[in-house]
């Protein structure tokens, strides 16, 4: 199978400006680049599926630069739906910095930032040397910015198409990159650049683009509950990622593994063949997660992941450590425990239990652990010694309903 045929299969070409191109992929020799702009101080999963594609040129004799948008970060590229909030100078530049630590960590990519020859353009030579360039008619046909004009666009994010084809046509002079690969949703950025460059130089450089990876509903993957999934693990453990990978929708798993790990076709076809037979098994989910979790933090991490899952469903939780338990229970309803306490009075304190009649139905029907005990006697006083770590005291009602307790310094 050609690079080509495995993108095509993976469901990862989208757009493509060329039909020459696919020629130079399977070759392999090109320069690329891949552009973010730093609106925040890590990349999350959405991301991992543009840079993963780059990993798999590189690997296919393609040379990949990642460009951080020190520049263009500053101006904002226009949403769908409404203008982009600017952030500092301070912002940007401590984002930059957390960014390209972090690529060069993942994936060992060069990588440049835009403002180094934007900075210096004044707005004269903007609008003479790239501005008279561009088409009115032409930028307002483009999708985002056509999709803006009901609710009105700002001359900054107008301006921002060209800023991205500056870009372009500074990494193709300086750097001989004649590749751009994006998000679908850059198409039109993209476009913009290739023909900057043939009026520039007269020179055919090319672009291609991913589809949006997305939940089965048209959610963007890797939001839940308002919140992306970060590759940085102080701010999205591996924990977190894990098991939002383990229960992605069966429909999806198998279109999840072609863009996110680089298992091969027949190592995929098995997975979905299992899938389908035995979907109870959840093989498919299970490599998936592994996949990933290892990619981004590592198989000692993978493993600690393991076995917190494995101590979460045998209620065997005293041995996990301080940061363990907040990664397992990240997001569960908090409380503080002064003191030893009778359990009635914890549940009700803590707001467990509603009264201190349904505490007591709870702990009689044998309902209410904690830290991995069960308690079914309405007179047992939790103490610090149920701390785990001396520190947490973890209360589960029924099967499902975690509460975490932090024993107060007295």
């Amino acid at each position: 199978m050609t690079l080509v045929e495995d993108l095509r299969w993976r469901g990862i070409i989208k757009d493509i400006s060329s039909p020459d191109l696919e020629e130079k992929l399977n070759q392999g020799g090109l320069t690329f680049y891949i552009g973010t702009d730093p609106t925040a101080d890590s990349l999350h999963i959405g991301h991992l599926s543009s840079f993963l594609i780059s990993k798999r040129l590189k690997e296919a004799g393609h040379h990949p630069i990642l460009l951080i948008g020190g520049a263009t970060g500053r101006i904002g590229d226009p949403r769908p739906t409404s203008e982009r909030e600017m952030k500092t100078h301070e912002e940007i530049d401590e984002n930059i910095a957390k960014l390209t630590a972090q690529v060069e960590k993942l994936f060992g990519f060069e990588v440049v930032n835009n403002y180094d020859w934007s900075k210096s353009i004044n707005f004269i030579d903007f609008l003479r040397d790239y501005g008279k360039f561009f088409n009115v008619n032409y930028m307002l046909d483009k999708d985002i910015i056509r999709r803006r004009l009901a609710t009105g666009i700002t001359y900054t994010e107008f301006s921002y198409m060209i800023m991205q084809s500056l870009d372009f046509l500074w990494l193709y002079e300086n750097r001989g990159c004649t590749l751009q690969v994006a998000g679908s949703d850059q198409w039109g950025n993209i476009t913009a650049g290739i023909d900057l460059i043939r009026k520039k130089t007269g020179k055919e450089v090319y672009g291609f683009t991913m589809p949006l990876i997305t939940t089965k509903d048209g959610t963007k993957f890797g939001k839940s509950e308002g919140n992306a999934l970060w590759l940085d693990k102080e701010k999205t453990s591996a924990y977190e990622i894990y098991q939002y990978l383990i229960n992605v929708e069966d429909e999806m798993v198998v279109d999840y593994l072609k863009v996110y790990t680089f298992l091969s076709k027949e190592e995929i076809d098995e997975l979905d063949k299992s899938n389908q037979e035995n979907p109870q098994l959840r093989e498919a989910h299970k490599a998936l997660a592994r996949e990933v979790v290892i990619f981004l933090h590592g198989e000692d991490e993978y493993n600690r992941v393991l076995q917190m899952t494995e101590a979460l469903f045998s209620g065997n939780i005293q041995d996990l450590t301080s940061r363990e338990l907040k990664d397992l229970f990240k997001g569960v309803p908090e409380f503080t425990m002064h003191g030893d306490t009778n359990i009635v009075d914890l549940l009700v304190n803590g707001n467990i239990c509603a009264s201190k009649r349904e505490a007591r139905e709870f702990v009689t029907s044998g309902s209410i652990t904690v830290s991995g005990e069960k308690i079914t006697d309405v007179e047992r006083m939790v103490t610090k010694k149920d701390a785990i770590d001396d520190t947490y005291i973890v209360v589960r009602r029924g099967k499902k309903k975690y509460y975490m307790g932090v024993v107060a310094n007295e």
